[in-house]
C-alpha cells in the first residue's frame, strides 16, 4: 500500500496535482536556465564585428545579432534578456568568434567589455592621412584629430613642435578600444614611440652627438627618399656626409614639405623661403616632414660608412651614388636621357591608342 492509498482519494487527488505542479516547475526552472547558460546560444564560426554606435536597446541588438545570423530565435533573446535583466547595452566594438551563452554574450554589451581594434598607422604619410586612418578604423572622425596637431595647448604639452609631434606617430599595428578618444590615441602612439624607440634608441643618438627628434628628422627624409629597402643605410650616410662637411643637405623631401605636396619638384620650388627647404637653410630641417618607420629611424642612427655625396635615381628603381660632383652629373645625365626616352614611348602610345579609337 502507498502513501497515497492511506490518504482519502480528494486528498491525495490535490497532493498528486500539487506534485505534478512542482515537477512541471522543476523542469521548466532547469529548461529555461539550461536555455540562459547553453554555450552555443550565440554563435559564429567566423568573427563577426558588431558595431555600436551609441546606448543600444536589447530590441534593436536583437535585429542586428538576426541579421549577422549569429543567434536561433529573436524571441528566446528577448525572454532571456528578460530574465536575466540586460534591457541596454554599451556603446562600443564587439567581436563574436566562436560560442557564447546568453548570459555572458549580454553581460559583456552591458557592461561595455570591448574586443580592441587592431589599428594600423602606416609610415610615410602626413597628418591628413593619418587623420583619415585613424579615423576609418575608430569612432571619431578625422577633422578632431587634425584639430588636435593643431592645437597649441595639446601640442605645447608634448614639448614639441607639431612637426616634431607628428615624427613620433610610430608605424605599428595598435590594439584601441574602438570608443578611445583622438587624445588618448595619440597619447597610446606615443608611449609605444617612447617605449620602443626612446628608451632602446637614446644611447645610440648620444653617441653621435645627437638629439632623437633630429634623428627623427634624418629618418623621415629617408623614408621619403628611399624605394629599396637596403639603400636605406646608405642614403642615411650620403646624408650625414653632406651634414659633416657643412654642405647644405638639399634633400628633395624637405622641400616637398615646404611647397605642401609630394610630387615631381619644379626649379622654382627650390627657391621656396621655408625654414624646411634645406636648399636654402643649412643642416637638418627643424623637425621631421613625415612619420617614419622603424627601419628608417634605424638607417637614420646607423648610416653606411662611405663617401658619397650625391645619388640620382635609376631605372631599377634605387639610387646611383657618386663621390664626386662630376660622376654625379655623368649619372644625372644618364638618368635624364632615360626619362626622355620613356616619355618618347608614352606618347608614342598614346598617338597610337589616339589612331586606333578613330
Amino acid at each position: 500500500m502507498s502513501f497515497l492509498d492511506t490518504i482519502p482519494y480528494s486528498r491525495a487527488e490535490t497532493i498528486t496535482g500539487l506534485l505534478t505542479l512542482i515537477v512541471i516547475f522543476v523542469l521548466s526552472f532547469i529548461g529555461r536556465q539550461m536555455r540562459i547558460t547553453n554555450d552555443d546560444s550565440v554563435f559564429s564560426e567566423q568573427p563577426v564585428e558588431i558595431i555600436l554606435e551609441e546606448r543600444t536597446s536589447i530590441e534593436d541588438l536583437t535585429v542586428m545579432l538576426a541579421s549577422n545570423q549569429v543567434i536561433k530565435s529573436e524571441s528566446e533573446l528577448l525572454w532571456v534578456s528578460k530574465m536575466l535583466g540586460w534591457r541596454t547595452f554599451q556603446k562600443g566594438r564587439y567581436v563574436i568568434d566562436g560560442a557564447y551563452s546568453y548570459d555572458v554574450f549580454l553581460s559583456k554589451l552591458a557592461r561595455g567589455i570591448q574586443d580592441p581594434v587592431p589599428v594600423t598607422i602606416l609610415p610615410g604619410i602626413d597628418v591628413g592621412r593619418f587623420s583619415v586612418q585613424l579615423s576609418n578604423q575608430l569612432s571619431f572622425d578625422s577633422s578632431s584629430v587634425r584639430e588636435l596637431f593643431s592645437n597649441n595647448e595639446f601640442v605645447s604639452s608634448k614639448g614639441l613642435s607639431k612637426e616634431a609631434l607628428f615624427g613620433r606617430m610610430l608605424p605599428d599595428t595598435y590594439l584601441m578600444y574602438w570608443t578611445i578618444t583622438p587624445k588618448e590615441a595619440i597619447n597610446r602612439i606615443l608611449k609605444e614611440f617612447e617605449s620602443s624607440i626612446i628608451a632602446v634608441y637614446r644611447t645610440k643618438a648620444e653617441e653621435l652627438d645627437i638629439t632623437i627628434d633630429e634623428a627623427i628628422a634624418m629618418a623621415s627624409i629617408v623614408e621619403w627618399e628611399y624605394y629599396i629597402e637596403e639603400e636605406k643605410s646608405k642614403i642615411s650616410g650620403l646624408y650625414w656626409n653632406r651634414l659633416n662637411r657643412n654642405m647644405y643637405l638639399q634633400a628633395d623631401p624637405t622641400v616637398n614639405y615646404a611647397v605642401g605636396e609630394r610630387r615631381r619638384l619644379l626649379f622654382e620650388d627650390y627657391e621656396v623661403d621655408h625654414p624646411f627647404n634645406t636648399y636654402r637653410h643649412k643642416g637638418l630641417p627643424p623637425a621631421a616632414v613625415t612619420n617614419p618607420s622603424i627601419s628608417s629611424i634605424i638607417a637614420a642612427l646607423n648610416p653606411d660608412d662611405h663617401n658619397y655625396i650625391y645619388m640620382v635615381a635609376n631605372p631599377e628603381g634605387g639610387h646611383i651614388f657618386s663621390r664626386t660632383f662630376e660622376e654625379h652629373q655623368i649619372e644625372s645625365e644618364k638618368w635624364r636621357k632615360w626619362l626622355r626616352q620613356q616619355y618618347r614611348i608614352k606618347r608614342s602610345r598614346e598617338a597610337k591608342a589616339g589612331t586606333a579609337s578613330d
